[in-house]
């Protein structure tokens, strides 16, 4: 009932369109805020004397430099579409179009928000700049949605006279040069249904401002010309160029004034005849002649100097309206969009992307002469803008003096002005009656009384005062300021005035568009918001009863808000101004005031509303409010029930003994042995869910306030409703109805029967039980007497009438037990839930029981029936839910459980909490489901995978040894793993009990490696989680399910990073840098090099499934009975069988690139391009559909191609006995980062890949060898000489090393020893150690006696005839020499 700021919208990025449009305003660049943060001028200060006291100003805590940024919007250019749809932001060449879309904020509520949808440079002349922007909807034509807008049209005004049509996503639709001059304003005026006969109707235009001149174009032909262009557009044929309709517009030129900054176009006006009299003889002097019907003309307002406010009049019909050619700016190819939509939001453009609309400048048409035909002089004044109110009778006008002028349009009179505006902004809000309250108005003699008049229309004017940061809205014409609020110094107000163009008096009349009048736009907050002014404020005390209504209310709201501790003068002072007021819709909304105040206590409440209910009926029967009165007995009602609840908590029971195990199992119709083992369950769950965050239990649940109840509950006739509230409002409620009961300290009966006397339905009431019941987990689970206390509850419940339908009977389901069914179905809560289960099935047990009763002792008289038991389908259904609330019991205290984590690294996606499970949640998850939900607790945990298979070995009881076995193993493999784990494997040995084919091992595993590639993909630095993946993938025994696993991870997850990598590597020419590693494949160099090496094994395990599903079926995959009915999607090992087979020597190929480009990675090789080992056939099949079969090589190879081969392998040998030299020093460090290389023989793998590559396999070991001696490791080259064939020609090669180390023992330490003894030697075996380079060895350290033994072998695998068998007999003798 009083003035509000509504907000309707934000933005959601305005800093980067702020960085966009205005660069120099980043926050790098202080320098500028520094140098305009000063004040302006002296008149800052002080703004003279007010009638009315002044709102404090806000206080300003913001430094100076963000104080300059957040002035960007006043060097902008703004307009926002009266649809609320779009919004253009512009700064010189620049321009930003937002676009609204619906999105949830942070409460959780849909709220409208600003995104940008197309951003970019608008200038095509050089040297031109935005000067005016404006958002015309546009009507659609289609029959379905006459009347509402279809799209959005933006027109933009340049320095250089181009007006320019643009589309939402800112193609230029067409261009016209009307005028040289710059484009000083740009207004537009659409269709209004006349609201009295005598009003001229008003045609739609668009009115373009120029410094001497004004052009108004027709709306009609601007429409259809907007809709041609933009129908092309979306035609995109440029074959086809339909031309437009041309433009018809008249331009006049403006004369006798000498500058104008603003204009208004009035409209179409007919002069009375004595105004026509008047005016007449102004012109013509005393003898003009008039005609006799009176002209229409068009009236022009315009502002600036000499005069300060002219007035222009256009007679209809005395020019002719000009023909423009439409300039098409629509190309043939629609790449301007193109460029638009990839520009990005910010991007940089320098110049229009655009094609050129035209190389030359139309022609100008010459403009009308129109000269002033009065105006308000004020040599002093300058005018700065003016705001046509909506009913084009009056304006506001600006000027330098800081004033805001009111115009009475039609006189040409100033009839109010308001001092101390500087850079104001000012707008319109028109309101309507609601004619409505008029039925309530029983004092009022006016013409309007009747409630079959018009509604009235009252107009308030809106002030935006930048300096103060102060919005004002007054009443005009002389009325007061009625609403003021502080909004900050760096808003924009926006008031368009115009709505939807191309309407007409018959489709206006239909459906309404939700337009808004003016907005206000805060750069601060980044929100946007409008004005709600009510009619009231327009009607003067005088008129009506209202203001006085409204100031007893503001003073009964500060009467409640006084801090004074005496609560019955406030009851009494309450009691009288509520009376007083006269109005019943605002008694409704005082006394809504005082049952809000949470100051007033119940008492004074209740004697408040009794005491207006009783003035009511005092009253006739004509002159009460109906809906008053009953409004009067609701609430009073409510009271009372709050009153009776209240007495009820607080009043207490002697509470009766803790019940005993047998009777809670007699209670909930259990076995002793089935009651024990739910008892185990709850002690379980109860201890895993002590580790998650525990609930905080509130001791004052029970405590509601009156205005919370009042709020929840609402009365409709006889019955009291809930309102739609959120789960936590629900529990409050219920928690004040029920949780004394459920505690055993307050009397259930006397509680169930006050709810069922206040009117509340029992499925309500069964409702706010359930939400309590299962939002008090933790605290039921401590309280075993609350299960009793909610059979009693439930009991009670279940008798009140319409709780059961009377016709239900055993063999049809009740919506009753429906009802609770669903709920517990839907809990997150299992412990709860299974408790409140077994208890709504004990007590739907003992009603079937009743009725089955009644029913046989018609029948059957004296017979012995104690012994049925009653059959129903409500019992068949209690029964499932229970087997299915216990699962669910089970597998969330597993997921509870955790291994405590010593020394190891954590990823932050291990650290996300898992959701609570429900039944709903499980049924909705697919034949998956339940195995997906453990394979994401075992991704949390990281524990090896073979902790699966531990727990299901220790299922069968034959395999008791090997568990053990495998126990231990994973204790010596997992350090992590702690006495934490005996509880896990209880667990999970209990989960695979209760799911034996949902959980069947080979499922879990299936499912666990699908999850950890799938987070290996969302962070693939973490290589850890592929190599995991690859250990579950291993673990799969089935090689059906296996091989449909891997061949889905290498099409889903690794076929294209591994594309990327060997395009990188062999573009490079070697193991590529770390940067170029993230740029190209998204991860680190030594993620990729693990990346590289799991490839490698992921083909070599769908290789070996491949092989091994020939010999074994494919599993049957089975549902438990409980869980047949789940829907969802697809299990993974589902879509893992219907895999189709792989083309075996394909995957090999690709097998051997993975090891190939895994080996220059892990050995960091250069000069080596992996994709020149294979021809072009070897290529062309790479990363190919590993089930396609496709031309691989076959038959001889180019002779370069198996050089470059045997070179690569060579490398590789090289460098794997470098390492293998090395691994000591580094042992820990390469097992941290490639635990995967223990399994890796490099040299063997090697060999293998040699006999692929059609590479000798002796010359590789042959290499191996000789690597090995030069390393100095003779103990590993003894056993691989023993693996060469050819071992006459490695001798020849070993023994070329052992002269090496000759020379170097002889030559290169040269003591006077070895001197004596080089001198001994025959002349041919000096020349050759000579010839010896001992620095080809990698290790010369070497021991002469492990010489001796080369030398040694070398002779025995050395031919008497060779050439070389007399040089080695000499060098035998050489070594014993220095040996002794």
């Amino acid at each position: 009932m009083s003035c509000a700021l509504v907000p309707f919208g934000s933005f959601q990025d305005l800093e980067a369109a702020r960085d966009f449009l205005c660069p120099h305003r980043r926050q790098g660049s202080a320098a500028a805020g520094r140098e305009s943060g000063k004040p302006t001028n002296w008149e800052d200060g002080g703004w003279g004397a007010w009638d009315e006291a002044e709102l404090p100003e806000p206080e300003e805590e913001e430094s100076a430099s963000k104080n300059q940024r957040n002035y960007w919007l006043q060097d902008c250019v703004l307009s926002l579409s009266p649809t609320n749809d779009l919004m253009v932001i512009a700064n010189e060449q620049k321009a930003v179009f937002l676009v609204s879309k619906w999105k949830q904020s942070d409460k959780g509520k849909e709220e409208m928000q600003y995104a940008v949808g197309w951003s970019g440079c608008l200038s095509v002349e050089e040297g031109e700049c935005v000067s005016s922007v404006l958002c015309i909807p546009l009507a659609s034509q289609k029959r379905s949605s006459t009347g509402r807008p279809d799209w959005t049209c933006i027109v933009v005004g340049f320095t250089s006279g181009y007006v320019r049509f643009y589309t939402e996503s800112g193609v230029l639709l067409l261009a016209q040069l009307l005028n040289e001059d710059p484009v000083l304003q740009l207004k537009c005026r659409t269709y209004e249904i006349p609201r009295h006969p005598g009003v001229t109707e008003q045609n739609e235009e668009l009115s373009i401002l120029y410094p001497a001149a004004i052009v108004t174009i027709d709306g009609f032909s601007l429409f259809q010309s907007l809709r041609a262009c933009r129908n092309q557009v979306a035609r995109a044929s440029g074959n086809e160029n339909v031309q437009p309709p041309p433009l018809a517009y008249k331009k006049w030129g403006l004369q006798d004034v000498d500058t104008i900054v603003d204009h208004a176009s009035v409209g179409i006006m007919t002069l009375s005849p004595f105004d026509q009299m008047k005016t007449a003889s102004n012109i013509g002097g005393y003898n003009a002649a008039i005609k006799n019907s009176p002209p229409a003309m068009s009236q022009y307002v315009t502002v600036g100097s000499n005069p300060f406010t002219g007035f222009f009049f256009a007679l209809e019909g005395s020019s002719q309206p000009l023909l423009s050619h439409v300039a098409l700016a629509v190309a043939s190819k629609l790449t301007s969009a193109l460029f638009h939509a990839a520009s990005g939001w910010l991007g940089w453009k320098s110049k229009h992307e655009e094609e050129p609309v035209q190389k030359q400048k139309p022609k100008v048409e010459p403009a009308t002469p129109l000269a002033v035909r009065f105006g308000i002089p004020d040599s002093r004044r300058h005018g700065e803008k003016i705001c046509l109110s909506p009913c084009n009778t009056l304006a506001a006008v600006t000027d330098d003096f800081g004033r805001v002028i009111l115009l009475d349009v039609t006189r040409g009179l100033a009839i109010r002005m308001w001092k101390g505006y500087r850079d104001a902004e000012v707008g319109w809000i028109q309101t309507v009656e609601d004619l409505h309250e008029r039925e309530t108005e029983k004092i009022d003699y006016s013409p309007f009384g009747n409630a079959q008049c018009p509604s009235r229309v009252a107009q308030f004017l809106v002030i935006y005062a930048p300096r103060r940061g102060i919005l004002e809205v007054w009443s005009t014409q002389q009325g007061p300021r009625v609403g003021a609020f502080n909004v900050g110094k760096h808003c924009r107000l926006l008031y368009p005035g115009y709505k939807i163009m191309g309407l007409n008096n018959v489709t206006s009349q239909g459906w309404q568009p939700q337009t808004y009048q003016i907005c206000l736009v805060d750069p601060v907050s980044g929100s946007v918001k409008t004005v709600h002014v009510p009619f009231h404020f327009a009607l003067s005390d005088k008129k009506s009863e209202r203001a006085k209504d409204m100031h007893l209310v503001k003073k009964l709201n500060a009467l409640l808000k006084a801090k004074t501790s005496d609560l019955d003068v406030i009851e009494a002072e309450a009691k009288e101004l509520i009376l007083d007021i006269k109005y019943p819709a605002t008694k409704k909304q005082a006394l809504e005031s005082i049952l809000t105040s949470e100051r007033v206590p119940l008492s004074s409440l209740t004697n408040i509303t009794q005491t207006l209910m009783d003035n009511l009926e005092k009253q006739e029967l004509e002159c009460v409010d109906e809906g008053l009165l009953q409004f009067c007995a609701n609430k009073l009602k409510l009271l009372h029930l709050y009153e009776t609840v209240s007495k009820l908590n607080s009043q207490g029971i002697q509470e009766d003994a803790v019940p005993s195990d047998n009777d809670l199992a007699k209670l909930l119709r259990l076995e002793e042995e089935d009651f024990h083992r739910l008892q185990t369950l709850l002690e379980k769950y109860k201890k895993e869910s002590a580790q998650t965050a525990a609930q905080c239990a509130d001791e004052k649940d029970d405590v509601l306030s009156v205005k919370t109840f009042l709020e929840y509950l609402e009365c409709e006739k006889d019955a009291i409703n809930v309102k739609n509230m959120e789960d936590d409002e629900c529990v409050t409620l219920g928690s004040f109805f029920f949780w004394k009961c459920l505690c055993g300290e307050s009397s259930t009966e006397e509680m169930c029967r006050a709810l069922e006397s206040a009117g509340f339905s029992p499925q309500i009431l069964l409702s706010l039980l359930l939400n309590l019941w299962l939002s008090k987990e933790k605290d039921i689970l401590e309280k075993p007497d609350s299960t009793c206390c909610l059979h009693t509850v439930l009991s009670l419940l279940s008798k009140m009438k319409v709780a059961i339908d009377e016709s239900w009977d055993t063999q049809s389901v009740s919506p009753w037990w429906q009802q609770m069914r669903t709920a517990c179905i839907q809990s997150e809560s299992n412990a709860a839930a299974l408790l409140s289960a077994y208890v709504g099935h004990s007590v739907t047990a003992q009603i079937i029981d009743s009725v089955t009763e009644k029913k046989f002792s018609q029948i059957v008289v004296g017979s012995d029936t104690e012994s049925w038991e009653a059959l129903s389908l409500d019992a068949e259904y209690w029964k499932l839910l229970l087997k299915q609330l216990e699962d669910c019991l089970i597998l969330q205290t597993l997921l509870h459980s955790k291994v405590s984590k010593k020394t190891i690294r954590v990823s932050s996606l291990q650290s996300e909490p898992l959701g609570r499970l429900s039944v709903k949640k499980l049924l909705e998850g697919g034949k998956g489901g339940i195995a997906d939900t453990v394979a994401k607790w075992v991704f949390k945990q990281g524990f090896n995978p073979l902790v699966l298979n531990l727990a299901q070995h220790r299922n069968n009881t034959d395999n008791t040894e090997e568990a053990e076995e495998m126990h231990a193993n994973i204790f010596l493999e997992e350090s992590e793993v702690d006495e934490d784990l005996e509880t896990i494997l209880e667990l999970l040995q209990l989960a695979y009990q209760q799911f034996p084919c949902s959980l069947e091992v080979d499922v879990l595993h299936a499912h666990c490696c699908w999850e950890y590639v799938v987070q290996w993909n969302k962070d693939p630095e973490e290589a850890c989680f592929l190599i995991r993946s690859i250990d579950h993938l291993r673990c799969i025994i089935n090689a059906h399910v296996q091989h449909g696993i891997a061949l889905m991870m290498w099409n889903t997850f690794i076929v294209k990073r591994l594309s990327s990598a060997t395009y990188l590597m062999d573009k490079v020419g070697k193991a590529p840098k770390d940067r170029l590693c993230r740029r190209d494949v998204g991860m680190s160099d030594t993620a990729m090099t693990a990346f590289l090496g799991c490839c490698s094994d992921l083909l070599q395990t769908l290789l070996e499934a491949d092989v091994s599903s020939d010999e074994m079926q494919a599993p049957v995959l089975d549902t438990e009975d409980a869980w047949m009915s789940v829907e969802g999607p697809v299990s993974i090992v589902e879509l893992a069988l219907e895999q189709k087979r792989i083309h075996y020597p394909l995957v090999e190929h690709q097998f051997v690139l993975c090891t190939v480009l895994y080996a220059i990675m892990r050995f960091s090789l250069k000069s080596v391009k992996p994709l020149s080992l294979f021809d072009s056939k070897g290529k062309n099949a790479f990363f190919k559909d590993l089930t396609s079969i496709q031309l691989l090589p076959s038959g001889d190879m180019d002779p370069n191609v198996l050089s470059v081969r045997q070179q690569f392998l060579l490398k590789v040998v090289s460098a794997a006995v470098q390492m293998l030299c090395s691994q000591k020093a580094k042992e820990s460090s390469e097992e941290e980062l490639f635990p995967f290389e223990k399994a890796r023989n490099w040299p063997t793998l090697a060999v293998d890949l040699a006999q692929y590559l059609q590479i000798s396999e002796d010359v590789v070991k042959m290499h191996y060898v000789c690597e090995l001696y030069s390393y100095g490791m003779d103990h590993l080259g003894e056993e691989a000489f023993l693996q060469v064939s050819d071992k006459e020609v490695l001798a020849s090669q070993l023994l070329i090393l052992a002269g090496q180390r000759l020379a170097f023992a002889l030559l290169q330490i040269q003591t006077k020893e070895g001197m004596e003894l080089f001198a001994r030697l025959p002349p041919t075996l000096c020349t050759w150690l000579k010839a010896m380079d001992p620095q080809e060895l990698q290790n010369v350290q070497v021991p002469i006696a492990t010489t001796a033994k080369l030398v040694n072998r070398v002779i025995e695998h050395l031919p008497e005839n060779h050439g070389q068998y007399s040089l080695a007999l000499n060098l035998i003798e050489a070594v014993e020499a220095i040996s002794l």
